[in-house]
């Protein structure tokens, strides 16, 4: 009988410990120390595609971010520079977190001279031909989808995340580990109906940058078919003063060549 009291009283303190954690909050710590480091910043980022086979295909890039305030609004600028097929691509987006307001995406082809809009329905589609998508890109914004707190453990949160609007995405709903220390998250397992584990994001290493906690390697793996994409970030900097024009129209086909050197 005192076992069975002391079991009760265990699940008892559990339960209060987990409705004891504003979700809300820290859901919004997270995607500010994730997405949010400083006023600004720059880095350049490589990126290995590894298919089912083995096989492997290189991407090098800079990516320019500016945010409007902490989990607000943001600017971002890719530009690519190798390989040879992917030179001088541009990806430009303007994240909006409004529910109601979809991102702007837009990728220009300097062959073609083109500049084409991704559409709301193309966001989570692969990013240049990588395991990672557009969405994982620029930031899936928290206003999309509902979180409860599933476990708390030493080191970390595990909370699960309903989308609000089934019918835009692939997944039923995923799973995101935060780290206690800094609040970054360092785990996402996404489920379909069956309640398969198909795709996983996981940051593989962290440094302090300045001040911020940073992922400088980070890893999305297609569970299905034994494939993954691995990024490397360096040269990281931030508040850096990105002007207006670094994230217009006009950069898509004129970079900004003093923040790509």
């Amino acid at each position: 009988m005192k076992k069975q009291i002391l079991g009760l009283a265990l699940v008892a303190l559990s339960f209060s410990s987990l409705a004891s954690v504003d979700v809300d909050a820290l859901v919004k710590e997270a995607e500010k120390v994730a997405y949010y480091a400083g006023d600004d910043g720059r880095s350049d980022a490589r990126m290995m595609i590894v298919d089912s086979q083995g096989r492997k295909q290189l991407r090098q890039f800079t990516i320019l971010r500016r945010d409007s305030q902490d989990n607000g609004d943001q600017q971002m600028m890719v530009f690519f520079s190798r390989p040879a097929d992917v030179k001088d691509f541009v990806f430009r987006v303007e994240k909006h977190t409004a529910l109601d307001v979809d991102d702007d995406r837009w990728m220009y082809a300097p062959g073609l001279d083109l500049v084409n809009r991704i559409s709301a329905g193309d966001k989570r589609t692969s990013f240049v031909g990588s395991h990672f998508f557009y969405e994982d890109v620029s930031g899936r914004a928290i206003s999309e989808d509902d979180f409860t707190l599933a476990e708390e453990t030493d080191t970390s949160y595990v909370l699960k995340a309903v989308p609000k609007v089934p019918d835009s995405v692939e997944f039923e709903y995923y799973m995101v580990t935060i780290d206690k220390e800094t609040k970054l998250p360092v785990l996402i397992d996404f489920y379909n109906k069956g309640d398969t584990n198909y795709r996983r994001v996981e940051a593989v290493k962290i440094e302090t940058i300045e001040g911020f906690p940073t992922v400088v390697r980070s890893k999305v793996s297609d569970l299905a078919n034994d494939a993954y994409t691995l990024m490397e970030f360096r040269n990281i900097k931030y508040n850096v003063g990105l002007e207006d024009d670094v994230f217009s129209e006009r950069s898509l086909r004129n970079p900004p060549r003093k923040w790509l050197d």
